[in-house]
């Protein structure tokens, strides 16, 4: 939930105006709405090349995953691996453009660890994925944007662990 939504429900909550502090944090995150969106823009239009290479990096890294028996062995399975990165990746934007990992919590994580368990994928070799995502996508990105969206990446990569 964003600082906005946060702030007014519990403020109302109480039955009260938001406090000088909490309105300090709206205008924060306000004056920071442009940046958060740029971020988002940059992942979304580089989402191609920040699977791509952070899977060529993973299976670098993990051969056991691309081998017979592995997660990702065969074109289909490869193929459901990238798209599980994707979608990761398009969570990550969702977090940033609400600068909150509400998004990503209620989206995408709660039950994924059980169905990656139920499924025998190595949660390990999905924290893996995004952190390879994460060393792509703060390569394209620079300063604040960087440390933003990193934010994001390494919140997944816990909440996967």
């Amino acid at each position: 939930m964003s600082i906005v939504s946060n702030s007014i429900i519990n403020a109302d909550a109480e039955a009260r105006y938001l406090s000088p502090g909490e309105l300090d944090q709206v205008k924060s995150f306000v004056a920071g709405g442009q940046r958060r969106l740029r971020v988002a823009q940059v992942l979304s239009e580089s989402r191609e090349r920040i699977v791509k290479q952070a899977a060529g990096q993973l299976f670098q890294k993990r051969p056991d995953v691309i081998s017979p028996g592995g997660n990702a062995y065969g074109e289909e399975m490869t193929a459901s691996c990238l798209r599980d990165m994707d979608y990761y990746l398009r969570l990550v934007t969702y977090g940033v453009v609400a600068g909150d990992v509400t998004p990503i919590e209620e989206i995408g994580i709660i039950g994924a660890r059980e169905m990656y368990r139920s499924l025998g994928t190595p949660l390990e070799a999905m924290a893996e994925a995004v952190r390879e995502m994460k060393a792509v996508a703060t390569s394209i990105l620079t300063g604040s944007d960087a440390e933003e969206a990193g934010f994001f990446f390494d919140y997944m990569v816990g909440a996967l662990a």
